[in-house]
């Protein structure tokens, strides 16, 4: 009788432990998914010094922003039926990089985002403004490369063989040049540091060439009169060049866009001022509503026949953001925009 009750006693335990563990991988167990939530919405006047100054106007101009999460089981399963949360398998999010590098392409992003933006600005303030040209930056790296695990994602290469060269472009036809057979030697910076890596060319799979096996792009930064620094923080990719362009412009050209109003939007730029597609607008809509912006600009991106053949059911950043904002009922005007004058033009009539 003692032995029947010791034996169900310790079911019961272990069968306690068993669902203690199904509940803990429930809620932690890593799915292979990530999912794509509403972020921020944070005022650009924080991030932004112009002459060693913050805006102080009355009002905000607001960058936005999408969250991405590992999904477990249960978020996954909360997630359904949410039209403001979306699950994404990591290689369609990722591609091949891992999250660490993933992240660090989008830190990337941004300072191309930013770079873009003090030019588009300035030109449109009238205000002068250089191209400092750094080298080239580290996109990605083939695994066969003779420079894995010496060069990293987000490193930039300002010489080879001693040669410095002054864009992208050049250093690649430089590289053609060589025999397949000739070994370089690479100095490069990460962390504010110089380095050096020294290796040889690897067939390229998809080209059957030879090359480093690097993906790469200019790496450039943008000095105006009077001079602006820019520094977002944690926050990666290239969707809030138009908030960053309209808020230098504004401090640049001394020009008050603000008005006392709480103004949001999204969209990349470009250096003669052209404003294009992000991803997640639905999700940037729902924050910006409910940080109380008034203004919310969207890309109105053209929906071109080669975007319909590759995509048929495409549809452009501004109605998603239209269509978001009637889901959720907010007051908020969406305003559609190709270009930076649309923008400016919108909020000083």
């Amino acid at each position: 009788m003692e032995r029947l009750k010791f034996n169900k006693s310790r079911n019961k335990f272990i069968g306690g432990i068993f669902i203690v563990i199904i509940i803990i991988l429930f809620f932690t167990y890593p799915t292979g998914y990530y999912l794509e939530v509403p972020g921020s919405a944070e005022s650009t006047a924080q991030y932004v010094k112009v002459d060693g100054k913050h805006d102080k106007k009355k009002g905000d101009l607001l960058l936005t922003t999408v969250g991405i999460q590992p999904a477990s089981p249960f978020l996954l399963v909360k997630s359904m039926g949410n039209d403001f949360e979306t699950a994404y398998p990591k290689d369609e999010l990722m591609g091949n990089e891992t999250s660490s590098q993933y992240f660090q392409v989008q830190q990337y992003y941004m300072k191309s985002a930013t770079n873009n933006a003090v030019q588009a600005a300035y030109t449109k303030a009238h205000k002068p403004f250089k191209q400092v040209y750094k080298g080239v930056y580290v996109m990605d790296i083939t695994d066969n490369s003779d420079f894995k695990n010496k060069l990293k994602v987000g490193d930039t290469i300002n010489s080879i063989n001693g040669y410095k060269f002054k864009s992208s472009t050049s250093f690649i036809n430089y590289v053609k040049k060589q025999d397949k057979n000739s070994k370089f030697t690479i100095k490069f910076v990460r962390d504010g540091k110089t380095k050096t890596a020294t290796g040889g060319l690897v067939k390229l799979e998809q080209t059957k060439r030879y090359g480093l096996g690097i993906t790469l792009t200019d790496d450039s930064v943008a000095k105006g009169n009077p001079p602006t620094t820019i520094n977002a923080g944690d926050i990666g990719g290239p969707s809030a060049g138009l908030m960053f362009t309209l808020q230098v412009y504004s401090q640049v050209a001394n020009k008050d866009l603000k008005k006392g109003r709480t103004i949001a939007g999204t969209g990349t730029i470009s250096p003669d001022g052209t404003v294009g597609p992000i991803g997640g607008i639905d999700k940037k809509v729902f924050a910006a509503s409910a940080e109380g912006a008034t203004i919310f600009f969207a890309p109105d991106d053209p929906v071109t026949k080669e975007i319909k053949k590759y995509d048929p059911h495409y549809v452009n950043n501004y109605h998603l953001a239209k269509q978001a904002a009637k889901k959720i009922n907010t007051k908020m005007k969406i305003v559609p925009v190709k270009k930076l004058d649309d923008a400016i033009n919108y909020l000083e009539k």
